[in-house]
């Protein structure tokens, strides 16, 4: 490249970025004029209930998964049991180390444990979930190994319904508003893995699992 055409271009980036505001109190001012009505720039509601707009999100032709919905958690072992069934070869689950997983029945809904993450499936639970995008909120800890989310084959989230919200945005209020500490690892997992990039047809599994189900909990009792 020419020095001309080099220095060309960049008059024209210089030319075209706008002026930095002049003062915080500017600056203040701007963000709290994007603020105002957020709703302006909000895409619109389908519905009125979050958990059918997650559902249906997550469901919709967009998301690369599954979503279903029980009454209480002590029901998820016969949801799980009902999913691996639909698949051609048993697998058998490793289980986050959560009390609330760990304490259900999942002997007497036949589902076997295994503690190989690779090409198996997991059951995790999920902090959140966003309506607008389908998406699950995941944050690595002592109870949960991020890494559950991406070495299994099957990976089954439960997210209880009261933690679905409307907007990303609504996540990081609601992180906030916990107290806990800022996460190493905080995953927003929307469909299964996949990519585009093979002539241009989806392909799931990529770089992750192939599949996706996520379990809305209504009740944790």
């Amino acid at each position: 490249m020419s020095d001309s055409a080099r220095n060309a271009i960049f008059k024209a980036i210089e030319e075209s970025t706008p002026e930095p505001p002049a003062s915080d109190a500017e600056i203040l001012q701007q963000a709290q004029a994007l603020l105002a009505d957020p709703d302006s720039v909000r895409p619109s509601r389908s519905t009125d209930d979050v958990v059918d707009a997650f559902m249906n999100r997550v469901n919709g032709p967009k998301v690369a998964a599954k979503c279903t919905r029980i009454r209480n958690l002590k029901d998820l072992p016969d949801c799980v049991a009902s999913i691996l069934s639909q698949r051609s070869t048993n697998l058998a689950i490793t289980l986050q180390p959560d009390q609330q997983l760990s304490a259900l029945n999942w002997a007497e809904a036949g589902i076997n444990m295994d503690s190989d993450l690779d090409d198996g499936a997991a059951v995790t639970m999920a902090l959140w979930g966003v309506a607008e995008t389908g998406s699950v909120v995941v944050h690595s800890g002592e109870h949960s190994p991020i890494l559950m989310h991406f070495l299994p084959a099957v990976s089954i989230v439960a997210v209880p319904a009261s933690h679905l919200l409307w907007h990303l945005e609504d996540y990081a209020f609601a992180a906030r508003q916990t107290g806990n500490k800022i996460p190493r690892n905080a995953c927003l997992i929307t469909g299964a893995s996949g990519t585009t990039d093979i002539e241009g047809s989806l392909v799931t599994g990529a770089h992750g699992p192939g599949e996706l189900h996520i379990v809305v909990v209504d009740s944790a009792s």
